[in-house]
């Protein structure tokens, strides 16, 4: 354990503690694939991966939402018909441009987002208000040519778990419903997590290329930078005035339909990773644990008590897995315990359950909990409901403990020199009250050398406050932080 990186050290190991937690847990392997900015999932990260977009998709496909596939590839003739939508991320675009040895007519984009691509196709798909609202999404690749700082799950090349909604409305009203049930799921989606975060509405400076407005969810990571986690936009009828498409209405006249866009990506995993996280490894909530109690035996004695012992682990895993708690029997007989023990807790399993030939004797298990690392002694009659109750009580600390670390690194001052210390001592987030007016907002960026996350979804009254930059009254927060 000497040699591990300290997560408690945030403000100079995080990323190395993090690299260490997916290599030793066996999440995903980053840096060895040989293109930049593009990492492999191995497969105990895949399985977490598959249980938290099986949250994802039960919230979506309960309120009305179609999962699709669309193609990766999108004409350079399709991006580029909405303008501010291209500027927004044509630096960040790879092309295609042969086919085998032949140049090809029309360049192919691997798709950076897919805004332009699904509205083409509703074109063809929606032609009345009676179909309305619709709701698609699809889980997919995107690829985006990044030129800062890869990093694992958090700023990639290629993001693979790219969660993108798409919503189509016959009403300004009817779309802005939508962000809210769009941030609703998006806040249960967390809550299951355990992970804590802040909603924002984005400045118009940094609202999505094409959009109305943006209202973004951000999380605080160990170092006390800000990560946005997801996001939700308001895109008016940008994108179908773009493509021509329009609907009859109710009164039978024909105008452009509204629409939302929302997503989340890879960064919800790596979210989970660093808030739960600590020195010995994986923390995981049992919710998407891949393996919620891992029994090791202790065999020892002689070869009846050995047989005994192993028995034991077997009937209790038995029970446990019949119970619908997803179980593992570590039986290898060529690592000790001990070895056992570490391994399974770099892998976040929730509960270890230890049977040794005094427990297969005296009728009880010690069971281990890896959010505090404490045993407890319970009854071996009842063990399925004290497994599933200290399952229920470790979701909660973790929970708990994640929640406690964010509201520490969020700091309200009237002063930019007091946000500048705290985020460049690596704090967390610093709000300060803000006229609205976007000069003074890009002033407070320049002051603190921090980025603006924005201000506080459901507005936030100020009363009293004025805004450092112009001494006019304050009408709102601006939340700064140092970003990823």
């Amino acid at each position: 354990m000497a040699n591990t990186p300290s997560r408690e050290k945030w403000q100079s190991d995080f990323p190395r503690w993090f690299d260490w937690i997916i290599e030793e847990a066996e999440v995903y392997d980053y840096g060895r694939y040989p293109v930049k900015g593009m990492g492999v999932w191995m497969p105990y990260g895949f399985q977490i991966r598959r249980r938290v977009l099986d949250i994802l998709r039960d919230i979506l496909d309960s309120t009305g939402h179609e999962e699709v596939l669309f193609p990766l590839l999108i004409p350079d003739h399709l991006l580029r018909r909405e303008s501010e939508h291209i500027r927004g991320f044509e630096g960040e675009v790879y092309w295609v441009t042969h086919g085998g040895f032949e140049e090809l007519d029309v360049k192919l984009a691997l798709r950076p987002t897919s805004e332009t691509s699904i509205t083409y196709m509703e074109t063809f798909w929606i032609k009345s208000y009676k179909q309305l609202p619709k709701k698609y999404y699809q889980v997919v690749s995107v690829f985006r040519y990044e030129t800062k700082a890869t990093r694992p799950m958090i700023r990639l090349r290629e993001v693979t778990t790219f969660k993108e909604a798409h919503t189509v409305h016959d009403s300004f009203e009817d779309a802005e419903r939508q962000v809210l049930e769009a941030i609703d799921a998006y806040k249960k989606l967390f809550d299951s997590l355990g992970i804590p975060y802040m909603i924002s509405r984005r400045p118009d400076w940094d609202k999505f290329a094409g959009a109305l407005y943006t209202i973004a969810f951000d999380t605080i990571m160990p170092d006390g930078r800000a990560l946005q986690i997801g996001t939700v936009h308001l895109l008016g009828q940008n994108f179908t005035k773009a493509f021509d498409f329009r609907i009859q209405l109710a009164d039978e006249s024909l105008d452009y339909p509204w629409q939302t866009s929302y997503g989340v990506s890879d960064r919800v995993i790596a979210t989970l990773i660093a808030v739960h996280g600590d020195d010995r490894g994986l923390a995981l909530p049992p919710t998407v644990a891949p393996i919620q109690v891992v029994i090791v035996p202790i065999p020892s004695g002689s070869d009846e008590d050995r047989r005994a012992v192993i028995e034991a682990a077997r009937q209790v895993a038995g029970e446990l897995e019949a119970s619908g708690v997803r179980v593992r029997v570590d039986d290898r007989e060529e690592e000790r315990p001990g070895a056992k023990f570490y391994y399974w807790e770099k892998k976040g399993v929730p509960l270890r359950i230890e049977v040794g030939v005094r427990e297969a004797r005296e009728g009880y298990l010690t069971v281990a909990r890896r959010d505090t690392l404490e045993k407890v002694k319970v009854p071996r009659s009842g063990v399925v409901e004290a497994v599933k109750r200290l399952l229920d009580d470790v979701e909660k600390r973790l929970e708990e403990r994640a929640k406690s670390f964010f509201r520490e690194r969020v700091v309200r001052t009237h002063s930019l020199e007091e946000a500048r210390e705290w985020v460049e001592a690596r704090r967390g987030i610093a709000e300060v009250p803000w006229c609205g007016v976007e000069e003074c907002g890009l002033k407070m960026e320049e002051e603190t050398g921090a980025k603006a996350l924005g201000s506080p979804w459901p507005r936030e009254p100020v009363e009293g406050a004025k805004c450092p930059v112009c001494g006019r009254d304050a009408v709102t927060w601006l939340r700064l932080a140092r970003t990823y």
